[in-house]
């Protein structure tokens, strides 16, 4: 790990938008293609899956709407499992069972394990008071040491039932707990928290059940952990070292998900719900490179999830994919499933960065990797960087994916095939995958998660395969109910680009398998070359006039004026006047056509006609005035994400206009009065990379401190696909 002082902390306010646009509109969640009514641009329950909403955002929805459709309630926080960190009962008991036939590759695991000599029964601890790390003197590693020592030890009086082993990890961690009272260093003490307080308590949680640690020891380790090491996680995940505000994205995913880790884990080992939730929350919609929706910032076809680090270096993308991994693993043995969450986002990134490092016999990349530019903090990235690192990480993505979901991780299961057994990790996280992970497999599934969106006018298909699978058909009918005709076979990626030309189609995607041919779980409806989404006339209500149900709010300032041919037009005072869209209502778009009227009072900077977003590190926004004088459409997914934006000569004012902007693939055009006015390639980014919005919104913009909307807005419109020049022209009369 990296000091991360002196970086480059410019406050910038220049933000663009990229795509490579996908649009789904609609699909039936159902097996062999029958019937079903629940749409979505994803197909079946990863429907659901998206980021949750914030909370106190009062946003109706409709069921029969592809974009409004509600997340899946947030599941109540159930009792707290023991053990339940990242083994249970269940999982040693299986581990045991694996061990007493001389099953592999569960033997070879343990002796990974085993050839550390971390177990040796006279070792003595040497803990410390004050661990420093990140300035001259560190000690951090000398606890490190013991910290690891402490995890095997409790690991194997579990699997051996051994008292000896149990007695010397008790000893290790009463030692740690009545000495250790601070950690210290510079920014990297922030990596300290995360990364170890995370496995400590993974090691007391082993031995939480083990008669002979005394409950006031319990109650000591608990203590250290809760004031030690809780503290500064959580100072981290809500200050990030002062530079929260408008800079969060300063520091790499790999920081944000230690420190996740140390506080669910320590919420599990001290009985703390509340800490549980802190977690899991943040890696749900929290601000920072961590986060679930930003770790994985963009997803390209095929569903390989472009890791927040791949630019960076390998060490560090497979060690944020290890502790993601971690995490939802945890999760998971307290009854929440974060694997699956927002369509098995972390399998998304794990197959990109498992596709990344895979080399040949010389070390040299065996594949190049797509990449959606990324200009950040720290400087440009235009590609993966580096690839052949072998950290043990795989054996718990393949063991939750495939072996027990039965879906396809073909990347994955390669890297996996070079480093098993996994070895024990370096400290940065705890290795031995392959003792503690491994499973017999399940049934495999059918094809899930499909997706289908417009992209460049034509229909993106991506989708999570079945394992064992050896080939995909990808199917199209013109009706749900078929009769389906499979019009290519795939095998990878798992992505087709169809153009099937105009018309309403419905897709679904079958495996071929040795057991035959299975149905794909999903069929999905979209209409080419697009459709009206989202129509709010703003002539006396916010109704959605689109028939999809799409229906806003009027929030602060709002009133009724006059409108541009007569009637009333929607009046915003400057002040706190907007209109909130439905949550996630352009969150099923790729190509999309975004259409208004606007009669602007006050030529204001940074001002937003619309801003579709969760907050100021997610948007998309039409800007009448930006910071150099321009109209300009613009966005961002991970806060300073500079790519190319589309700008031309600043809104006139005083009278009424007609603004649109239209995404095709890469190409972003600006029309005003009916006429095109701009147009840019290399536009990356799409509504639907924005994940579930959770504050869409005309006239307000994701930045607290800019200026309202002044003036009036009428006959507001989104359309599914880029609509032409000659379409935007006749919305304009």
């Amino acid at each position: 790990m990296s000091d991360e002082k002196n970086a480059n902390l410019l406050d910038r306010r220049t933000f663009f938008l990229g795509t490579a646009g996908a649009l789904a509109l609609g699909t039936t969640a159902c097996g062999g293609g029958s019937g079903g009514s629940s749409f979505s641009p994803i197909g079946g329950a990863a429907a659901q899956q998206t980021p949750a909403a914030v909370p106190g955002v009062d946003s109706p929805s409709t069921p029969e709407t592809p974009a409004a459709e509600p997340a899946a309630p947030e599941p109540a926080v159930p009792k707290i499992v023991h053990p339940g960190l990242l083994v249970t009962e269940e999982d040693l008991q299986r581990i045991r069972d694996k061990l007493a036939a001389k099953a592999e590759p569960w033997v070879g695991g343990l002796n990974m394990m085993l050839k550390t000599n971390n177990t040796n029964l006279d070792a003595k601890p040497r803990p410390l008071a004050l661990v420093t790390r990140g300035v001259d003197g560190e000690n951090y590693w000398q606890m490190v040491g013991d910290m690891v020592r402490a995890l095997h030890l409790a690991l194997r009086w579990k699997i051996s039932n051994d008292e000896s082993y149990a007695k010397k990890a008790v000893e290790f961690l009463n030692a740690w707990s009545s000495t250790l009272t601070e950690l210290g260093g510079d920014s990297n003490v922030f990596l300290a928290s995360g990364l170890y307080g995370n496995q400590w308590a993974n090691a007391a949680e082993l031995m939480r059940t083990y008669p002979g640690w005394a409950k006031e020891d319990v109650a000591r380790f608990q203590a250290m952990l809760l004031n030690v090491f809780y503290p500064k996680a959580h100072d981290f995940l809500v200050n990030h070292n002062g530079t929260e505000t408008r800079k969060v994205t300063h520091y790499w995913a790999n920081w944000d998900l230690a420190n996740i880790c140390t506080v669910y884990a320590i919420g599990v080992f001290c009985d703390r719900s509340d800490l549980v939730a802190e977690a899991s929350n943040y890696y749900k919609s929290g601000r920072g490179c961590g986060a679930s929706a930003n770790n994985v910032y963009y997803v390209h076809p095929g569903y390989l999830g472009q890791w927040q680090e791949s630019h960076r270096d390998q060490g560090h993308s497979t060690l944020g994919i290890a502790l993601a991994g971690m995490l939802c693993q945890m999760a998971w043995n307290q009854g929440e499933d974060l694997f699956g969450y927002w369509n098995n986002r972390l399998l998304a990134g794990a197959e990109y960065v498992a596709k990344t490092n895979l080399a040949d016999a010389d070390g040299n990349a065996l594949y190049t990797m797509p990449f959606a530019p990324y200009n950040g903090v720290h400087g440009s990235g235009t590609a993966a960087a580096g690839t052949n690192q072998l950290r043990p990480n795989w054996d718990l993505i393949y063991s939750h994916y495939v072996s027990r979901k039965g879906l396809s991780a073909p990347w994955t299961k390669a890297m996996l095939d070079k480093i098993r057994p996994e070895r024990v990790d370096g400290g940065d996280q705890p290795g031995i995958g392959t003792l503690l992970y491994a499973r017999d497999p399940v049934p495999a599934a059918p094809p899930s998660g499909l997706s289908a969106f417009l992209s460049d006018a034509k229909v993106q298909l991506s989708w999570w395969g079945t394992a064992g699978a050896s080939q995909y058909l990808v199917q199209r009918a013109a009706s749900p109910n078929g009769p389906f005709m499979t019009i290519a076979p795939v095998t990878e990626p798992r992505t087709y680009t169809d153009d099937p030309g105009q018309g309403t189609w419905y897709y679904r995607i079958d495996a071929v398998t040795d057991a035959g041919e299975m149905t794909g779980a999903d069929t999905l409806r979209v209409a080419v070359p697009g459709e009206l989404w989202l129509h709010l006339p703003l002539s006396g209500d916010a109704n959605d006039a689109s028939g999809r149900g799409l229906n806003a709010q009027l929030k602060g300032g709002t009133s009724w004026g006059e409108g541009r041919n007569g009637g009333s037009a929607l009046q915003l005072d400057g002040r706190s006047g907007h209109v909130q869209l439905p949550d996630a209502a352009v969150s099923a778009l790729g190509d999309f056509t975004a259409a208004v009227w606007v009669y602007w009072d006050a030529s204001a900077v940074n001002v937003r006609i619309f801003d579709f977003g969760s907050n100021d590190v997610v948007y998309m926004a039409l800007l009448p005035r930006d910071g150099s004088g321009n109209l300009r459409f613009s966005g961002t997914r991970n806060q300073f994400w500079n790519e190319e934006s589309v700008t031309t000569d600043v809104l006139p004012t005083g009278r009424w206009v007609h603004v649109a902007v239209t995404l095709s693939g890469t190409v972003g055009t600006l029309y005003v009065d009916g006429a095109q006015a701009a147009t840019a390639d290399g536009i990356w980014i799409n509504p639907f990379q924005l994940g579930r919005t959770t504050q869409t919104w005309l006239g307000r913009s994701q930045y607290g401190g800019d200026p309202y909307f002044k003036g009036r807005m009428q006959d507001f419109r989104i359309y599914s696909g880029a609509q032409d020049a000659a379409f935007i022209a006749d919305l304009a009369r």
